[in-house]
């Protein structure tokens, strides 16, 4: 089940998803015609959970910052495909319901507390770990809370066969947060199953769908 669009317009242009997006895509490019070793820089500005947590690091940048620049980084084309699909998806109309700069607040702090629940499941481990997929499992909280009823648009493999269906997020989005809690379980926490750090996933995404009220502006008074 791929999603790839939905139903679901915007009032407003989504800058700063768009700008992220450029982001993320242009730290990909730099990461690629780097001299440096992809794992050399993924453990100089990824998150690494033991300094996370010990506060002690031998990173060229201050511990807490890697909670940020880790957000910008990607292991290969499918993992930087993957996450800006379902951002570009789901994230504009995140945006359009709390504006821009409370957008990129909120974005920032989903990835955050993806970050430190990764952490905490693995405290010993020093692997890194990079990747938007934290913060964009932020934006699915927020979005199957805000638009559950919203239609997306979804290929579904039947064999060789494609079929495009328009399916509730609150399915879409249900299917995928079931997938990462069941994952999280079953890895024992940390990088050690797939190179899936499952409990940033599901760290972000309750952290989106128990704060995505705090950040409405007014006009979304109705969800109080």
């Amino acid at each position: 089940m791929i999603p790839f669009k939905d139903d679901n317009v915007t009032r407003t242009f989504p800058f700063v998803t768009v700008v992220i997006i450029g982001i993320n895509i242009l730290v990909y490019i730099l990461q690629v015609i780097s001299p440096k070793e992809g794992r050399d820089i993924a453990y100089s500005f990824g998150a690494i959970p033991y300094n996370l947590l010990s506060l002690e690091s031998t990173q060229p940048i201050p511990v807490f910052l890697t909670v940020f620049t880790s957000m910008f980084m990607h292991g290969g084309l499918l993992h930087l495909g993957g996450n800006m699909l379902y951002f570009w998806i789901f994230g504009d109309n995140i945006e359009d319901s709390l504006g821009h700069i409370r957008f990129l607040f909120f974005y920032l702090v989903c990835g955050m507390a993806a970050a430190y629940a990764h952490a905490l499941s693995s405290p010993g481990s020093q692997i890194p770990m990079i990747g938007a997929s934290g913060a964009i499992s932020g934006i699915l909280g927020a979005y199957v809370l805000l638009f559950p009823a919203a239609r997306v648009h979804t290929l579904l493999f039947f064999g060789f066969f494609i079929q495009v269906v328009r399916i509730p997020a609150l399915i879409v989005i249900g299917f995928w947060a079931i997938i990462q809690f069941l994952s999280s379980l079953l890895s024992q926490g940390g990088l050690q199953q797939g190179g899936v750090a499952w409990f940033a996933h599901v760290g972000g995404f309750f952290a989106g769908l128990i704060t995505i009220k705090l950040w409405l502006p007014r006009r979304f008074s109705k969800w109080s």
